[in-house]
Formats: C-alpha cells, sequence, structure tokens
C-alpha cells in the first residue's frame, strides 16, 4: 500500500493549495481522463481533440475527433471549401414509428469538416417545438434520452452544425412524424428501454451533495520539474472514522503511475451544480458547501508499479480529510468543517453487485446503474449516464452506452439508481477511442477492502513512510 502527504500542514498549507488556483491555472487545468485505443495502448484526450501517448510514445493512429468516446466540445476539423453543411441520415425513430413514455433518439451525421454540433427538435402536433443537444456516442451517431411523452401525434427534426471555417455550415433533416402510445409503447420505447447516454443529473438523493469536483498538480515529465493542472470527480465516502473523511474516487486521479508522483494541490469542491456563480470559476464562497483540502491519497501498490492499461484493475482510490483546519466555506451559513457532516456520504460496497440481468429490462433492471461525474465541458452541471450493466473482460463493469465527457473519472456508479442514494458499487475508469462506453473497476473480490481500510484507519508515516519523506 503506499500513500502520499501534502507537504504543507492542515491550516496555513491548505489556505495556500486554495490559492494556488488562479484563474490562470484554472483556465489551464484539463480533465484526466484515460482511453485505450485497437492496439491496446493508452491515452490521454486533451480538449482540443488530440490524444496524448500515456506511458509510451507511440502516436495516436486515428483522429481524436473519431476516436474519443467522451466528446470535448468542438472537433477537430478544416474548412477549406466546405460550403455544405452535414449529411444526416438514420433518423431513430423512423417515420410512422411508435413509442412509450421515453426514448433514445439517435441519427447518423456526418461531414467531411467535421460536426460541430447537433440538436434534435422535438415537438406534440403543432405545439412549440423544444430543442435538445445531442451527444456524440460513437463515431458518427449522436443521441438524445428524452422521456415524459404524452399520447398524441409527435414530429422531430436534426439540426447540425459542421467544423468547416466561417462559423461553419449548417444542415436540418426534414420533420419526421411518430406516434406516442404510453400504454404501449413500440421497439425501443416504454419506459423500460430507457438507456440515458449524457444528461444532467436530475437532482436529489445523497449523491447530489456527497458528489464534487477534485482539482490537482500532477507532473508533465518523469524528472518531476513541470507540473500541471488537472480536473476529475470523486465523492464523500461513508467510512466510521472519528478523526478523518474519505472521497472515493479513480487511482488515476491521485497516483501519476506513467511518471510515478502523488497530485499535489488538490482541492475538492461539493455541490458546484448549485453554484451561484458562472460555470467552474473555483470561487469556494459562491459553492454552496465551499472547498475542502485533503491530507493525503492512498491507492493500491499495483496501480503504481505498472502503466495504465495494464493496472486498470486497481483504478480506485481515497483522498483522506481532516475532520477541522481543511475547510474553506461556501454561501450556506453554519456549514460544519467536518466533510461528512457537511456533505452526507454515500455507502461503497465491496461485496456482489447485479450484472447481465436476463430477466427485465431498462430502470426496473436489477442491473440498471448509473455512472455519474462533473463532465468539464458540461460545467457547472452535474451529469450521468445509466443503463444495464454488463462484464467487460476480467476485471472491469462496463456501461455500453455512456458517453460522460472529460472531467467524470472517479465520479461513482449508483446501483440500484432512483433515489440517488447509492450504494456505490464502483468509479469511473476509462473508455475505448473506438467506440462509446465506460469502464469500471471491480471493488468485489479486489484489494479496494483493505485500500479503503488503510485510508480509515493509518497516518501516511504508518503506510509508507519512505514515499511520504521522499515526495518532491
Amino acid at each position: 500500500m503506499l500513500i502520499s502527504q501534502d507537504r504543507e500542514s492542515i491550516d496555513p498549507g491548505k489556505a495556500r493549495v486554495v490559492e494556488h488556483w488562479t484563474s490562470v491555472r484554472r483556465a489551464d487545468a484539463i480533465p484526466r481522463d484515460l482511453v485505450i485505443d485497437p492496439r491496446g495502448l493508452g491515452y490521454m484526450p486533451h480538449p482540443n481533440g488530440v490524444l496524448v501517448p500515456y506511458g509510451h510514445e507511440v502516436a495516436a493512429e486515428t483522429p481524436a475527433r473519431e476516436a474519443t468516446p467522451w466528446p470535448f466540445g468542438k472537433p477537430s476539423g478544416g474548412g477549406g471549401g466546405d460550403a455544405t453543411g452535414p449529411a444526416i441520415s438514420a433518423m431513430n425513430p423512423a417515420p410512422g414509428a411508435t413509442i412509450g413514455v421515453a426514448y433514445t433518439f439517435s441519427a447518423t451525421v456526418t461531414d467531411p469538416s467535421g460536426v460541430q454540433s447537433v440538436s434534435f427538435k422535438v415537438q406534440k402536433g403543432s405545439g412549440l417545438a423544444q430543442s435538445f443537444a445531442a451527444t456524440q456516442t460513437s463515431q458518427d451517431i449522436w443521441t438524445v434520452s428524452l422521456q415524459g411523452f404524452t399520447d398524441g401525434d409527435w414530429s422531430w427534426q436534426v439540426v447540425a452544425k459542421d467544423a468547416a471555417g466561417k462559423g461553419g455550415n449548417s444542415s436540418s433533416s426534414s420533420w419526421v412524424n411518430f406516434s406516442v402510445n404510453t400504454a404501449t409503447g413500440g421497439a425501443g420505447g416504454g419506459k423500460g428501454a430507457v438507456t440515458v447516454t449524457n444528461a444532467a443529473w436530475p437532482g436529489g438523493g445523497n449523491v447530489q451533495m456527497a458528489a464534487g469536483r477534485i482539482y490537482f498538480d500532477m507532473p508533465t515529465n518523469k524528472r518531476l520539474t513541470r507540473w500541471a493542472g488537472y480536473v476529475c470527480s470523486g465523492t464523500v465516502a461513508s467510512d466510521g472514522a472519528a478523526d478523518r473523511s474519505l472521497i472515493i474516487t479513480a487511482a488515476h486521479c491521485v497516483y501519476d503511475d506513467a511518471n510515478k508522483a502523488f497530485a499535489r494541490n488538490v482541492m475538492f469542491i461539493l455541490d458546484q451544480d448549485a453554484t451561484s456563480g458562472s460555470g467552474t470559476d473555483l470561487n469556494c464562497g459562491n459553492d454552496p458547501l465551499g472547498c475542502w483540502v485533503p491530507d493525503f491519497g492512498v491507492v493500491d501498490n499495483n496501480w503504481t508499479t505498472m502503466t495504465f492499461p495494464n493496472n486498470v484493475a486497481w483504478d480506485y482510490a481515497f483522498h483522506v480529510v481532516p475532520k477541522s483546519g481543511a475547510h474553506t466555506p461556501g454561501f450556506l451559513k453554519n456549514t460544519s468543517d467536518d466533510l461528512e457532516v457537511a456533505a452526507g456520504a454515500m455507502t461503497v460496497i465491496f461485496g456482489a453487485v447485479v450484472v447481465d440481468d436476463k430477466t427485465t429490462s431498462g430502470p426496473t433492471s436489477p442491473d440498471f446503474t448509473a455512472a455519474l461525474g462533473y463532465s468539464y465541458s458540461e460545467a457547472p452541471n452535474f451529469m450521468q449516464c445509466a443503463e444495464k450493466m454488463t462484464t467487460m473482460e476480467a476485471v472491469n463493469w462496463w456501461l455500453p452506452s455512456c458517453g460522460l465527457s472529460g472531467g467524470a473519472s472517479g465520479g461513482p456508479w449508483l446501483q440500484p439508481v432512483s433515489t440517488g442514494d447509492g450504494p456505490i458499487i464502483l468509479v469511473n475508469s476509462w473508455g475505448y477511442t473506438s467506440r462509446p462506453g465506460m469502464a469500471g473497476p471491480k471493488l468485489v473480490g479486489t484489494s479496494a477492502s483493505c485500500v479503503f481500510a488503510q485510508a480509515q484507519t493509518r497516518s501516511p508515516l504508518e503506510l509508507n513512510n519512505n514515499l511520504v519523506a521522499n515526495r518532491p
């Protein structure tokens, strides 16, 4: 078991961590997300669409616009002489289809200059049309999961814009008519068929208050002479300890396995979805509960001695926050300095979960699972994907349609989902460059419960005195 301790002591040191996050550093921080290409090589997607080699020097073999399953906004693309808007096809629901109270709308959208944005307009009869931003869930397929339909005649349209120069070119599909029957639904319809690829969490439950953003620095070279700012997600975990609170997150948000160093200048911002500020501004005072600065992080040795993706089985970790002296208040008055008291906490289970259930479908299925996190491109919204959970090889669970964007790494997976109370069964870990989906490392039958127990009870010196002493 390895551990890292922040350089500075609790009160003045933690104040300096908060001050560290200047406007320049805030602007430069990027999501720390990891993906695997078809050759089995690891990459870190950057917001500009570039896939940066992780732990090796082999360039990505496909453009990041086509590769990454987690969109970051405007994709790379040229313009040149392109004067034609995107091509739109394979609209689902198709003309004449019947759906139920909920449905995942999809369309294939292509353009040689890259697709910048896609929205779906939906209206009932001749009523007011509502527009919904679509998410790119694979190379050319864009989707939106909608619910709340009522019986009657409806129609929908796709509006797309490309990434060509001078503002891009736009195109719109014809309106497609469909009907809604909430009693019977249709193929892919009905409440039970809902798959959420990337949507705002509707609010409520313990997870709304217990989850937040984690900001931190990690090295960009093996000599540890250059550091950069990153962002992940994490959740306050119920721990039963009298002297500390724990934040569960991904190991790649705590320890840099490529350059072999723990994160520093770590800051945790709770419930930023309810900020009174503008987006992710890191002003602790305009967030409901303010900010906390952890003392140290705990990861499994196997995460540190190997490099992604060989260590994906151990991509879980905990930050340890002291009960006092680590808190910068937010706008809610009389908030406790004890993180677990202020935010509440969620149970983490290390036992069996439900997976690959064949008896029921959709949200009523016992293996229906939600992955949540603070996607950087959606700031300050708290986002989710949700569907039936399956298995990815031996060490990971898998949500095959998940389209959460960068910054969601380390966010919690909840099963059951409905109340937002969990329990947490694992955390967001990695995706593929060639298809949508999100993987998370299994907590059952692994060292995760041991890592949790060490974080609950041990001090840095008890766990690894040499590493603490040698920390840069």
